[in-house]
């Protein structure tokens, strides 16, 4: 990989001090468009590959005669094994750069992914994919400490909303192009497009992301690990951003895992493709995502996240009612605000960790990935137990946790900025 691209910590010396200081990044010079450009394509490969056997889990089922559940653990093994690597993979990045992670990542996980569709059976596809979600563990959190470090603290939540976006892009692009690759030549022909597809972001990511310029390595001691993420895991904010990002997650885990089922049965009964096509209602949370940075601005972190939770609300009511368009309408909504209020608080965390940023951000994944799986699986109970209002239910639940989490934050700055006022009081009165 070229020299350039390796995030190595920047060294101290006669030669460094005497020259000028590196600026951090911002909107309209160029470092920072090749840089989101960059991050846009990690982004994107990123999701494509972890979810690129969600649409054709009855196609793989068919194919190797097997259930559908056993069909499932295609992606359960992928998640589940990014949600246990994502951390000890943040604190490699520490010490060895976030860029250097990243490549690291971005080409195993490639590489599996081209693999992949040759499995000669369901062991050894579901073995490969556990393998390639341990390799895309190293790109999420490490790419929000990259830019945490790289990018003008105004500018970080446009620029991991692009990232967010890319996220988006990918879980749509992925599903739709392994849909109709799967229809045509097979699902094994999907899962090999999407590794091209995947293959091509990766050339754009090493060709396009700038060097590491403030990354400072750090020890490798797990004790000192361990004692980075205790203080996280101590720091109050931090905790509630957790909290928000999982139950976000929970909320859009629930709904885009029983959607299909909804939209399969009675009333609406449309047939397969064309419920594969609602994912491309995740271009709106591209949008969203990638206008975070702007929302926070005009609102404060806050306000977009009760702008964020507002949205999400309506459109979990707008989908009750019996009409195709409400629904439709309905998951615009809930898209738009998940991916803002993933954006926003994602970027928060990054800005609230002033060391450790990978092991924050990691945290943030963990957390994030978890509230995945809860959503799907309460969200798919609560579908065959009691219908789409049930399912609303659970994630109407995790909405009114969101707005708790964000009413509490706002109660506390509140008092922390009165008593930053009571005790600078008698020191203005002292002058």
């Amino acid at each position: 990989m070229p020299p350039a691209h390796t995030g190595a910590p920047v060294t101290s010396g006669a030669s460094t001090a005497s020259s000028p200081q590196p600026e951090a990044h911002s909107p309209g010079r160029p470092g920072y468009r090749r840089m989101s450009l960059a991050l846009f394509a990690a982004g994107l490969a990123t999701f494509a590959l972890l979810y690129s056997t969600q649409a054709l889990l009855p196609a793989i089922s068919a194919g190797f005669g097997v259930t559908a559940g056993q069909a499932s653990w295609t992606v359960s093994a992928a998640t589940g094994a990014l949600a246990l690597f994502v951390l000890p993979l943040s604190a490699l990045s520490e010490r060895f750069g976030r860029t250097r992670m990243m490549t690291c990542s971005m080409v195993i996980a490639v590489g599996v992914g081209l693999l992949v569709p040759f499995a000669p059976n369901l062991e050894w596809l579901v073995a490969l994919r556990a393998v390639q979600g341990a390799a895309i563990a190293g790109i999420p959190a490490s790419a929000m400490a990259y830019l945490a470090e790289e990018v003008k603290p105004k500018a970080l939540v446009g620029a991991i909303g692009l990232f967010v976006a890319g996220n988006s892009i990918g879980g749509m692009s992925g599903r739709i192009v392994t849909g109709w690759a799967a229809q045509l030549w097979g699902w094994r022909a999907g899962l090999l497009a999407v590794g091209l597809m995947a293959l091509a972001c990766a050339a754009a990511f090493l060709v396009l992301l700038p060097r590491a310029r403030f990354f400072r390595a750090a020890s490798l001691n797990p004790r000192a690990v361990g004692r980075t993420v205790a203080g996280h895991l101590r720091d109050p904010l931090l905790l509630r951003l957790y909290g928000i990002g999982a139950l976000f997650m929970t909320v859009f885990g629930a709904v885009y895992t029983v959607i299909g089922f909804r939209l399969v049965d009675a009333p609406f009964s449309l047939p397969q493709g064309v419920v594969g096509s609602v994912f491309l209602v995740y271009l709106v949370g591209t949008a969203s995502s990638a206008a975070a940075g702007q929302l926070v601005a005009r609102t404060g972190r806050r306000g977009a996240l009760y702008l964020a939770v507002t949205t999400t609300a309506l459109g979990l009511l707008l989908s009750l009612a019996d009409s195709l368009a409400a629904v439709l309408a309905g998951l615009v909504l809930i898209t738009a605000g998940f991916f803002a209020g993933h954006a926003v608080a994602s970027a928060a965390v990054s800005r609230t960790a002033k060391s450790g940023r990978a092991q924050a951000s990691a945290l943030y994944q963990s957390a994030y990935y978890l509230g995945s799986s809860a959503g799907g699986t309460l969200g798919a109970l609560a579908y065959h137990a009691s219908g789409w209002a049930a399912t609303v239910g659970i994630a109407l639940l995790a909405v009114v946790g969101v707005a708790s989490i964000t009413l509490y934050g706002s109660h506390a700055a509140r008092v922390e900025r009165a008593r930053g006022r009571r005790l600078a009081a008698p020191a203005a009165a002292a002058r």
